[in-house]
């Protein structure tokens, strides 16, 4: 149910985040599409004047509700020509196992995504290599690191749908 944006400044039972209305959403979802966009092109997509928006938009920063902006960079124009995912099972789910293997690949430029997950195996690794022979050297890297029992990498061969963002 949308909330009146009378209480858009009250807290949700999710403790500090704030309660949201029907034009905090849409600036969420305007700048999920679209993080460029001036405060001025934003607060008139909302309906709304530019000052109370800026306003909105940093409370929804400080919320955390914004994390940042990025730019969507082509990969394989700079030369970053496979992508593919990594399943890795460790040999213990200790705590100080899990973060250090996350500590140890959280330090290659390749890795861009690390899920820990469960089913299957212990982590979900995101990769870009250069080659055939850079994906080859990183699964290398994965299956000698301490406390690795299993690799499967699954390369991509295409890519038909990537959407940043949740649905709001």
């Amino acid at each position: 149910m949308p909330l009146s944006s009378a209480n858009h400044n009250a807290t949700s039972r999710f403790g500090d985040l704030p309660q949201l209305d029907d034009i905090d959403r849409c600036i969420l979802s305007e700048l999920q599409a679209d993080g460029r966009m001036t405060n001025v092109e934003l607060a008139a997509r909302a309906g709304i004047s530019p000052p109370p928006c800026l306003r909105r938009v940093r409370r929804l920063e400080e919320a955390g509700l914004i994390r940042g902006y990025h730019a969507d960079i082509d990969s394989q124009k700079l030369g970053w020509q496979i992508q593919f995912f990594a399943i890795v099972g460790l040999d213990s789910q200790r705590q100080s196992v899990l973060d250090a293997f996350e500590t140890l690949v959280g330090a290659w430029e390749e890795l861009r995504e690390c899920h820990m997950i469960r089913g299957g195996g212990d982590f979900l690794l995101k990769f870009v290599a250069r080659d055939a022979a850079h994906e080859n050297r990183l699964t290398e890297q994965l299956t000698a690191a301490p406390n690795v029992t299993r690799v499967q990498t699954l390369q991509t061969i295409r890519t038909s749908r990537v959407l940043a963002g949740v649905p709001i």
